[in-house]
This record gives structure tokens, C-alpha cells and sequence, in this order.
């Protein structure tokens, strides 16, 4: 735009100067200050002693409250301790003073994210003490309900595990599918997540109207979570990179840990109980027991994931062959009696109260009784005095032994490898301390 006097304003360029730039200049004074820098720099001076890190109790990787307690150097572990027993319930003192029967609902709190094969694992126990045989319609919709549990159970084992490592998306595919799962067991239980249903000589209840159709239709939601989840990771270069070599274990040293279930077959092990030690029919079941052959954080999430789809398997095998019958041994010494003969005769009166308040008497003796549950061996190791409680139940959670090994895996490994091992190992603190 012009002015009066005939000249044009010119606009100023950002960055310059009044007098001319001489780039030898600066780069002389450049090479002496940095000269002068370098003649200071001592390398002994900067710290370069061990830190010492805590991560846990109460951190958000841990899923649960124990600590481990790391000497690194730079990012690399050279040391590891590992504190447990912040959930210490008490699990195993408590139920010394509860009748038989009330311990089932203490069984809920070990591993709470498959409850139902805590109860089950503690029921067969009590039915071997006993001399019990459960009806034929129990055994297998027990086998139901506990490869659905092992379903929901991978889901959230491998769901959290990924999202620690940084992706969020297949969380959400598996927990919409468990979801489903979810609801077909709140209609059975009226709970969602610490059930209580099984009784020692059978089942709380029978199948509700529609059960099997509910089944066959949250069924069909997990096989498109299975592949959507599957098709996200496995061939993904962050994932392989994150877990892929880390946290490895050969088959000697896990079972020289006591290691059992996926993490075991994730080193090339096929233990499954189900299958060496069959019990409710499994040896009728067809289904396959994956293995992994790395025995890292890639192999135990994979085998997991393939679990998923043998154990739809089985369910719908199970679905498919549910028998009509009873659910409940008829045995005074574990099962109420209805409410008619409470409420209208002595004898069923003073039989509901033996139950409850005294419990069955098993002989005196001791047991050992195991179950292939989602995370491995769960077993009950009860002691019996003759009395209606128990004298000693001492559990065998397979959470403890797969935890005891974590100081082997994450030595001389990185400080971000703890989160993806950890993940895999999925150790669930309420069956870890009880």
C-alpha cells in the first residue's frame, strides 16, 4: 500500500540482523566452548551407583498386592526380591472353624476370577473324604460350568496382560465375549462373580429354563473374540518384541518349580489332569491339550488363547449330553432336606440343623484331591479328626509356584519385562496368600 511520500514500507524478516552473519565466527566459538566442555566432563563424577526400585505392593502391573523389589542397573535387573502375603486372608485357619459346608463360600475368595472351580476343586475333595458319589447330571454340568470359568478365566489373564503392554482394543473384544459368558452364569448362580453353587454331594440348584440355549448363544461370541484378539497380536512386531524370549523357562526348571497348567504346557509339557488323572468323564471328552515350546511370555498367552477354543469344545460336547437325573446324592449326612420336611416334620427339623450347624463327620483320616483348574493343580489337602469341622485344610494354589520363579525370570532382564511376565504368569493374589 503507498504512502504520501512516494515510499514503500518494507516488512522486517524474522531472524535477521543488522549486520552480516559470519558462520566461520560462530562455528569457532562453537568448537571452543565445546572444547572447554569437554576438558570439565568427568565421567567419575556422575553417580553410577545401583538403584533400588520398588514396584508393588500397590501398583498397577501387579494385579494384586505383592512387591518386587529390584537393584537395577540403568533399565537391566541385576537383583530381585519378591514380597508376598499382603492379601492374607486366612483362608486356611478360618475355615478350621467352620463346618464343612461353610467353607465353600471362603473357596470363592482364592482365585475370584474363576470361582466356580474353587467350589468344585474344594467339593470333589470333601465327596472323596466322604465316599460320595455325585449323580451323572452333576458331573457333567459341573464340567460345564468350569470350562466356561476356564474360558472367562484366559480372557482376562491374556485381555490385562496385552493391555499392560500397551494395547487396549483387545480387552475389549474379550470382556464383550465374557460378557455373555457372564450373564449365562449370573442366570444360573444369581451371582457374577463369587458363586457358591456347588454343594458337597451335588449342586445348590438345577439348571434354570433355557440354560443350554443361553449357553449356545454366548458360545457363539467367543470363536470372533478368539480371532479378532489372535489376528491383532500374533503377528504383531511390538508384541513378538515384548514377549517373545522373555520370562523363558525350559520344562526341567518349571517343574523343578512346581509349575502346573498353561504355564507348564507353555514350555512343551502336556500335564493336564484332565487328561492323566480324568475325572467327570474328561477321558470321554475329545478335546487336545496345547503346548508351547519356548516357555516365555509369547508361549503361556497363546496357549491360553488356544485353550479357549478347546474348552468350547468341551462345553458343547457337554451341552449336547446333559442327562436327566437327580443333582444331589441322597445322603442325610450332606444334603438339607426339603422345606416341607422341615417345616412340617421333627426329624427333617433336626436333620437340617445337624447339617448346618454341625456339618458331616467324614472318618478320621486324611485326603489329597486335585483339580485341573484355569491357572493349573488346585488342590485340598484336608485332615479330618471326626468332627464336623475340618482339623487342617492346607491348599495347593498353583499361583504360588508359578510366582516363586519370578525372581528366576526377570533377573538380568529389563525393567519393562516384569510387566509382560508377570501378565503371563497371571498370579492371582487371593490364591497366592489365602
Amino acid at each position: 500500500m503507498g504512502n504520501d511520500t512516494g515510499k514503500t514500507e518494507s516488512t522486517p524478516q524474522r531472524g535477521t540482523h543488522d549486520e552480516e552473519f559470519d558462520r566461520g565466527t560462530f562455528e569457532q566459538v562453537l568448537d571452543a566452548r565445546r572444547d572447554d566442555f569437554d576438558e570439565g566432563l568427568d565421567l567419575s563424577d556422575l553417580n553410577t551407583q545401583p538403584m533400588f526400585v520398588n514396584i508393588g505392593p500397590t501398583h498397577p502391573a501387579t494385579h494384586g498386592t505383592f512387591r518386587v523389589y529390584c537393584k537395577l542397573d540403568g533399565e537391566t535387573i541385576e537383583k530381585a526380591g519378591i514380597g508376598v502375603g499382603y492379601l492374607h486372608r486366612g483362608f486356611e485357619k478360618i475355615v478350621e472353624t467352620k463346618p464343612y459346608p461353610q467353607v465353600i463360600p471362603y473357596t470363592d475368595r482364592l482365585n475370584y476370577c474363576s470361582s466356580l472351580t474353587n467350589n468344585i476343586a474344594y467339593c470333589k475333595a470333601m465327596e472323596r473324604m466322604l465316599g460320595l458319589e455325585v449323580p451323572e447330571r452333576t458331573k457333567i454340568i459341573r464340567v460345564v460350568i468350569m470350562e466356561i470359568q476356564r474360558i472367562m478365566d484366559h480372557m482376562i489373564c491374556v485381555g490385562t496382560n496385552i493391555v499392560d503392554i500397551g494395547a487396549l482394543t483387545n480387552f475389549w473384544y474379550f470382556f464383550n465375549a465374557r460378557d455373555h459368558l457372564n450373564s449365562v452364569l449370573e442366570a444360573l448362580t444369581g451371582a457374577r462373580l463369587t458363586y457358591s453353587y456347588s454343594r458337597i454331594g451335588g449342586l445348590a440348584w438345577d439348571l434354570p429354563e433355557g440354560f443350554r440355549d443361553n449357553v449356545r448363544a454366548a458360545l457363539k461370541k467367543v470363536p470372533r473374540a478368539i480371532s479378532d484378539v489372535r489376528g491383532l497380536v500374533v503377528k504383531n512386531r511390538i508384541f513378538q518384541d515384548r514377549t517373545r524370549g522373555v520370562g523363558a523357562i525350559s520344562t526341567a526348571d518349571a517343574i523343578s518349580y512346581g509349575w502346573t497348567g498353561p504355564c507348564l504346557r507353555s514350555t512343551g509339557c502336556d500335564l493336564d489332569l484332565r487328561k492323566v488323572a480324568p475325572y467327570y468323564h474328561y477321558d470321554e471328552f475329545e478335546f487336545d491339550v496345547p503346548v508351547g515350546a519356548n516357555g516365555d511370555s509369547y508361549d503361556r498367552m497363546l496357549v491360553r488363547i488356544a485353550e479357549m477354543e478347546e474348552s468350547l469344545k468341551i462345553v458343547e460336547q457337554g451341552i449336547a449330553n446333559i442327562p436327566d437325573g437327580p443333582i444331589n446324592v441322597d445322603d442325610k449326612r450332606v444334603m438339607l432336606p426339603s422345606k416341607e420336611r422341615v417345616h412340617t416334620t421333627m426329624e427333617g427339623l433336626i436333620n437340617h440343623f445337624k447339617v448346618l450347624i454341625e456339618g458331616p463327620k467324614p472318618p478320621v483320616g486324611r485326603i489329597y484331591d486335585a483339580t485341573e483348574t484355569p491357572n493349573g493343580e488346585l488342590g485340598f489337602y484336608i485332615i479330618s479328626n471326626g468332627s464336623g469341622q475340618p482339623y487342617r485344610i492346607k491348599v495347593r494354589p498353583p499361583c504360588f509356584y508359578t510366582m516363586a520363579a519370578l525372581k528366576y525370570l526377570i533377573e538380568g532382564a529389563m525393567v519393562a519385562d516384569i510387566v509382560a511376565v508377570l501378565g503371563g504368569l497371571n498370579v492371582i493374589a487371593g490364591e497366592l496368600d489365602r
